[in-house]
């Protein structure tokens, strides 16, 4: 856990990946994330498999640093607890559609009277300005609605799923950038602010930067869709032995990788060393790489691709990352003891500061248990250890 967020306290009221993910960000690099959460604990925790019932594999991936709190939103005395929490805190975060937030007394508007100060980040599935506004929305939803899925269709043209979880982690990404843009500004003005981050919306924008391609210009000059990215060429390619990415990408790349080839007549060709053209002949090209890269062995060319510094890369299968030599070196992946389920490997943060990982895995906070922190945390808001007591025989806190 780094530093960086030392001192700030954020609410958070996110389940399954895209604010879980976010807010782990945050919490790596320094913030007190306090994970409020129903008695029934957040879906994700289901996801097996499961050394505990409340610990799956899941959850493990997207909560450590951060401690759980159980409230009932239902009940008003815990929407008046949460009120308190809110009022000595940061930054608080949901994706919760905002009529479900404002049902429950959530919104900014009522928020910000009690914390004028307050960073106020959402992510719903659709934004506000449209009609879906209080349509449900997860991460197939949005992969199918932004055009993913299609962009990423199979060579019958129906479309596929991306095999991850792309929106929920990509607008979890827009979602952390929110909250630390909204304590920028906090910090130099004094103010607080409400900022959506919408999926729909969030994954549109990054898709079509590129896609939107001759559609930039009106009228239209030219399709849809970025031609590099939609060539059928465009492909981890066939070798000898194996399959093997190779991505000349500037002139210089592709003269040198002719030249490799023995082909000085397409090194010298206009289509190759003038960039308008060899956009207009991208798919022509890649397809002469697929041809030339079945001639030699996988080795043999990362040897001589590396050589003239032109990018290459082994295609790895999930197996293959535990031993990637430089993920090894980096030391991206560690074993920590968990008392209450064992072993257990982690990714650590890919953020350095000042040329430095994270302190020893070991500062970190495991990913909590339902309800872990529910007493610990309410006594650091001044609830007596009776009021504590009242409100668990009311079933408050689960």
């Amino acid at each position: 856990m780094f530093d960086l967020l030392k001192g700030t306290r954020i609410i958070d009221l996110t389940t399954i990946v895209l604010g879980p993910y976010a807010t782990q960000m945050l919490a790596d690099l320094g913030a007190d994330v306090i994970k409020v959460e129903s008695p029934a604990g957040d879906a994700f925790r289901a996801v097996r498999p499961a050394r505990r019932d409340d610990l799956g594999v899941g959850f493990l991936a997207y909560n450590r640093n951060k401690r759980s709190v159980v409230l009932d939103l239902k009940q008003p005395r815990a929407r008046e607890v949460l009120k308190k929490m809110v009022a000595e805190s940061d930054v608080l975060v949901h994706n919760m559609r905002s009529r479900s937030a404002a049902g429950l007394g959530l919104g900014y508007d009522e928020l910000s009277k009690i914390n004028p100060g307050l960073v106020y980040c959402y992510s719903p599935g659709f934004g506000e300005l449209g009609p879906d506004r209080d349509a449900p929305a997860y991460d197939d939803i949005i992969q199918s609605r932004s055009g993913l899925a299609a962009l990423n269709a199979d060579p019958s043209g129906a479309p596929q799923y991306v095999r991850t979880i792309a929106c929920d982690k990509t607008v979890g990404l827009h979602l952390a950038l929110a909250v630390a843009s909204g304590l920028v500004k906090r910090a130099t003005t004094g103010e607080g602010v409400c900022i959506e981050t919408p999926m729909l919306e969030s994954m549109v924008s990054f898709l079509l930067s590129e896609h939107l391609a001759g559609h930039t210009l009106v009228p239209p000059e030219g399709e849809l869709g970025y031609d590099r990215m939609m060539s059928p060429n465009r492909k981890p390619y066939r070798t000898q032995d194996g399959y093997l990415t190779i991505l000349p990408y500037t002139t210089r790349h592709w003269v040198r990788f002719f030249q490799i080839c023995g082909l000085d007549d397409w090194a010298t060709a206009d289509k190759v060393i003038d960039a308008g053209l060899r956009s207009d002949h991208i798919d022509e090209l890649y397809g002469k790489v697929a041809e030339l890269a079945a001639g030699r062995t996988t080795a043999d060319w990362m040897s001589v691709l590396a050589d003239k510094d032109i990018p290459c890369a082994r295609v790895n299968s999930l197996d293959d990352l535990f031993t990637d030599s430089h993920l090894v070196a980096a030391g991206m992946f560690t074993e920590v003891e968990d008392e209450r389920i064992g072993t257990l490997r982690q990714l650590r943060s890919p953020f350095q500061v000042n040329g430095e990982l994270a302190p020893d895995a070991g500062t970190d906070q495991h990913p909590p248990g339902l309800g872990e922190h529910t007493s610990a945390v309410l006594e650091s808001f001044g609830y007596t250890t009776d009021e504590i007591s009242e409100m668990r025989g009311e079933g408050m806190l689960g």
